[in-house]
């Protein structure tokens, strides 16, 4: 079986390994037919962070046909289209008793602590299977998992209606902010973005206005200083930028993964009583997203790369590591 490999920091292979064991009792296996590249796998593969097992195939953001299925295994058949729910919680702590497993204690992900979606075959327990529903195309269906992530941002952020929202970062997950914000009926919307074909493909879905990272440009563009803002990039400069323009009692989300600490001034966040809203993975929102997928199929279609295969995958993290892509996601179909 082929399989892209990580075996370390900086070390992503693509190979042929033993196809995967027997089924155990509630697993399901999958054959895999579209797997997005997230931006927590470019930062495992820097940083090596949240890896606990080397080596192992990473990819959580997937969507497979189901081949077999194990003892037990119920609601599942051969030839339906799932999708994985990529956290893996340990169900005991106090995070995971009160219903909070993106916020489990020891909280890890498919393709981590465990082999994922950049592979022809996997094998995943039945109960963190998603059924998609019928007339979605596997490389669509994908994109539940990163959607659901921005709708569980939207709804820690929660905006109001009719005011400005401004976005720092047009990647996947501040793009798709911005499409379901859209969707729903949020903004204005104003997006802060480098990368200019991302961010032009953002506004052409969305009609976000592109504004530069300058607090004079934002304050006109806003006509006054915004209320509600999101942070997606990972950038120290970036996050004190939005603190800066942010009007009293602003709410920023922060969701954009940072590299390393960050120096912050606290002072304005204290005087202006800005709200910083920690935004991770998602609750109940995997299944929410599922249900817009047909709605925003069209626009979805078009954030997508060309389909790669595994053999692209490592020139495709250096390309998405330089900031090259044009598009919001890449996909994969082993």
């Amino acid at each position: 079986m082929r399989a892209v490999r990580l075996h370390g920091v900086g070390e992503l292979r693509v190979e042929e390994i033993s196809p995967i064991g027997a089924l155990a009792a509630g697993a399901v296996k999958i054959r895999v037919r579209a797997a997005g590249i997230c931006g927590s796998d470019l930062h495992n593969f820097r940083t090596g962070r949240w890896i606990s097992k080397l080596p192992v195939t990473p990819g959580h953001e997937l969507a497979g046909e189901v081949m077999e299925l194990g003892e037990g295994v119920a609601g599942l058949q051969p030839g339906d289209l799932v999708v994985a729910d990529s956290r893996v919680a340990c169900g005991k702590c106090p995070a995971c008793k009160a219903g909070k497993e993106n916020t489990c204690e020891s909280l890890g992900y498919i393709g981590e602590v465990c082999d994922g979606g950049f592979a022809e075959f996997v094998n995943l327990p039945a109960a963190r299977l998603l059924k998609v529903p019928r007339g979605i195309a596997p490389r669509i269906a994908a994109l539940s998992e990163p959607l659901g992530v921005a709708l569980h941002l939207i709804r820690r952020l929660a905006p109001a209606k009719g005011e400005p929202i401004l976005i720092a970062g047009a990647g996947p997950i501040g793009g798709l902010a911005a499409i379901a914000l859209e969707h729903l009926g949020f903004g204005p919307l104003l997006v802060i973005e480098r990368n200019t074909s991302r961010g032009a493909l953002v506004s052409s879905l969305t009609g976000a206005q592109i504004v530069p990272a300058d607090p004079t440009a934002i304050a006109d563009a806003c006509r006054g200083k915004p209320h509600f803002a999101i942070e997606a990039t990972g950038s120290s400069e970036i996050l004190s930028l939005l603190i800066d323009v942010l009007t009293g009692g602003g709410r920023l989300g922060l969701v954009g993964l940072f590299r390393s600490a960050c120096s912050v001034d606290w002072n304005p966040i204290i005087e202006k009583e800005i709200d910083l809203v920690g935004c991770s993975v998602f609750q109940d929102e995997q299944p929410c997203a599922l249900g817009l997928l047909k709605a925003l199929s069209v626009k979805l279609e078009q954030i997508i790369s060309t389909p790669l295969t595994l053999q692209d995958v490592p020139a495709e993290y250096e390309r998405l590591l330089a900031g090259q892509s044009p598009f919001l996601k890449s996909v994969v179909c082993p």
